[in-house]
């Protein structure tokens, strides 16, 4: 191996550490404090040509390589081979005429937002803003805009990859478009993606934000807003968290220490309309706070105020089939504010709309058929994480059945903890097609994925 890192070291300009060099934790550390990586080797890319490197003296050496981006999407430890990180590869640049984002790699979506406000446009992105955009694009992607304007990987126009040979690959419409296709939702596997084209949309104001009620009114603002949801158009989105927050002095006091139901809203379109359709919820209990308003589009990942530090964290996702007032009943008896749970969030997203409709061309995301997605977010206490969150996790989930939908979406996959979640992330023809390209442009697995990282 240390032959292997001396290569690296005179053939890249990012550093190139190994197990006890100085820096080499600190390289591997992501946004989830509780995944400790410990690869043989890491190195920081700071370029194209570092990627294209790095993968040549890999396939030379049959080591396997893993991509770090912002440390969201590697939730097991990597304790082999070479892990790159791409935080060095910024600069988001933006062509206000074609609406096209030039993402590096190493982006987050605040950094594509601030680029676009001067010009009144904005990505369709995920709820949180220190999200990295390429990992969570090439897994779909479902923000708070879905309805309205589908999974973000709907607008990607092009990527650049490093493929298993060293090569460096443009893949759009015209260019190795069956690359393309599965980048566009079929998540890893494939080569290091340096970087993406991604088309904005112009929303310089939204009616949106998130309201909160006491736990006294969960089960009738919870079973209002299902009933809600099978009305609403396409320009309204809408998600529904049960929250059991601590009595910390960071949190606003009317909820400090409190089991609360938040809803979250995002209208496109007039304000005035946006307060017409939302007044159902508002209607539904007393708020402890009301942030509905209108807003700059800018700020759209304050609906969701996701935190923005490091934390451990834990979670379990999938997508459901339907909400209905069973559902509701059901949902309410498992994770209601009655329930003594392990878990700080439980939520729920509403979906259809343009998720459920494919682009002509096809792209290979999964989960078009769900009605919406449900997350639980475990207390951050690691040493809850291999017993006491699984066990909650699936009571609520056995007794949710009925409601799952046979589909789900990578991204809300997690680890593929669940039995036969990995296959379930794509219907059965694009997971099969998505296995053969993996075999084509990585036949020997340098880029190893699935449940089995």
């Amino acid at each position: 191996m240390n032959d292997l890192i001396n290569q690296l070291r005179g053939a890249v300009a990012g550093p190139v550490l190994g197990r006890g060099d100085d820096g080499y934790a600190a390289e591997l550390s992501g946004f989830n404090l509780a995944v400790t990586h410990t690869p043989d080797v890491v190195v920081g890319l700071t370029s194209e040509a570092d990627a294209a490197a790095v993968v040549r003296a890999a396939a030379a050496s049959g080591t396997p390589v893993r991509v770090l981006a912002t440390g969201h999407g590697i939730p097991v430890p990597i304790q082999d081979g070479i892990v790159v990180t791409t935080t060095r590869m910024t600069g988001v640049t933006v062509d206000a005429a074609t609406k096209i984002a030039h993402i590096p790699a190493g982006s987050r979506w605040d950094e594509v937002i601030a680029a676009g406000t001067p010009h009144g446009l904005v990505p369709v992105a995920g709820a949180s803003d220190q999200v990295g955009c390429i990992g969570y694009t090439l897994g779909g992607g479902l923000g708070p805009l879905a309805r309205t304007y589908g999974f973000s990987s709907d607008w990607a126009r092009g990527f650049r990859i490093v493929t298993a040979t060293g090569e460096v690959l443009p893949a759009n419409a015209t260019e190795h478009p069956d690359l393309f296709w599965a980048l566009r939702g079929g998540k890893g596997g494939f080569g290091i993606v340096t970087a993406m084209d991604f088309e904005l949309v112009e929303l310089r104001t939204l009616y949106g934000g998130s309201v909160f009620f006491d736990a006294e009114y969960i089960p009738a603002v919870l079973g209002t807003w299902a009933d809600w949801t099978k009305s609403l158009p396409e320009a309204a989105n809408s998600s529904v968290v049960i929250l059991r927050l601590p009595p910390l002095e960071f949190i606003p006091e009317p909820l400090r220490g409190k089991t609360v139901l938040s809803v979250r809203f995002a209208y496109v379109g007039d304000a005035a309309e946006g307060q017409r359709l939302f007044q159902p919820i508002r209607d539904a209990g007393t708020p402890l706070i009301d942030a509905v308003a209108e807003m700059p589009g800018s700020d759209i990942a304050l609906i969701h105020n996701d935190p923005k530090d490091p934390t451990p964290s834990w979670d379990r996702g999938l997508l459901l089939s339907e909400l209905d007032a069973d559902f509701v009943t059901t949902f309410l008896q498992v994770a209601g504010p009655d329930q003594q749970l392990p878990l700080i969030a439980v939520e729920l997203r509403h979906l259809g709309g343009a998720t459920t409709r494919d682009l002509p061309e096809t792209t290979a995301v999964g989960g078009r058929t769900g009605a919406a997605t449900l997350t639980m977010i475990g207390v951050p206490d690691p040493t809850l994480f291999d017993t006491a969150l699984p066990a909650a996790a699936d009571t609520v989930l056995t007794a949710l059945k009925p409601w799952i939908n046979p589909e789900t979406t990578v991204n809300f996959a997690g680890a593929f903890t669940i039995p036969g979640s990995y296959q379930a992330s794509w219907p059965t023809n694009t997971f099969t097609r998505l296995t053969d390209l993996r075999t084509t442009y990585d036949p020997n697995r340098l880029f190893p994925y699935g449940p089995n990282l």
